[in-house]
């Protein structure tokens, strides 16, 4: 994962608010789908699942009843390009639901809803849920200041437990509209677009298991800001997950800045 002033430095760099202004993200009680995809500019298989995220941002239930994340993946640079948008932390989250045997393989594209493999995208691209379940609501605020996030469960699994352990709060910067020519690999002579890219990613446990988290701006190492997180950075997701298993329970998230398409 990115380090902390990575992200902070992102965030504050597109969308710090007017002196007393706050940006409050909240999630409704109903889960809200995690929609990941692991893709890579090296893999001539990922530019349609590339073009299918970026159709969502005209989804009218975007940031309400689904947030989508692309992560580019660095186990494929070898082909011949090193993709600019990849890390290792993304593989490994990739090959962490592989351990915990959600998927059997780890491949590119690959489409996970709610921490879960979702092959049918490959039959059926179609963005569906009968009924989501009651888990929780996530709040997310940012201020001049600071960042903060409560997390208040309400499914009686989560609320009733008699022992609460601690949460991860995931945060994560996403980029929009990046266009990348590529001159080797699989896709070479394309140009590619790619939205939703994780381009910082963070996450930190409640460790007196309060749901509740707090990162001080005056933590933050401003000049160590990457120049592509300044230029494309215009979205917010967020999400929390046990300490040992990486299945979202609740995520939220929105536009960082005036969003024109």
């Amino acid at each position: 994962m990115k380090p902390l002033f990575m992200l902070y430095a992102t965030f504050l760099a597109v969308a710090l608010p007017a002196q007393g202004e706050t940006l409050v993200f909240t999630s409704p009680q109903t889960q809200t789908t995690l929609i990941e995809l692991f893709t890579s500019e090296g893999c001539s298989s990922c530019p349609p699942a590339d073009r299918w995220m970026s159709g969502l941002i005209r989804d009218a239930r975007l940031w309400k009843e689904f947030v989508p994340l692309a992560f580019h993946v660095d186990y494929w640079n070898y082909l011949g390009w090193n993709d600019p948008l990849s890390d290792p932390a993304y593989s490994r989250r990739q090959r962490g639901y592989a351990h915990k045997g959600y998927t059997r393989s780890v491949y590119t594209p690959g489409f996970f809803t709610n921490g879960r493999e979702w092959s049918g995208w490959f039959i059926k691209p179609t963005l569906s849920r009968s009924s989501a379940p009651q888990t929780g609501i996530l709040t997310l605020r940012i201020t001049d200041q600071e960042l903060t996030a409560d997390y208040e469960a309400t499914s009686p699994k989560q609320a009733n437990s008699p022992t609460a352990v601690p949460l991860l709060l995931h945060v994560a910067i996403l980029g929009f509209n990046i266009n990348n020519p590529v001159s080797g690999g699989e896709n070479r002579g394309k140009t590619l677009t790619h939205d939703f890219v994780v381009m910082a990613w963070h996450a930190q446990s409640d460790n007196h298991a309060n749901r509740h988290w707090q990162f001080k701006r005056d933590a933050i190492g401003l000049s160590n800001l990457s120049q592509r997180s300044q230029q494309h950075a215009a979205a917010i997701a967020a999400w929390v997950s046990a300490i040992d298993d990486p299945t979202p329970l609740q995520a939220t998230g929105g536009w960082l800045e005036p969003h024109a398409r």
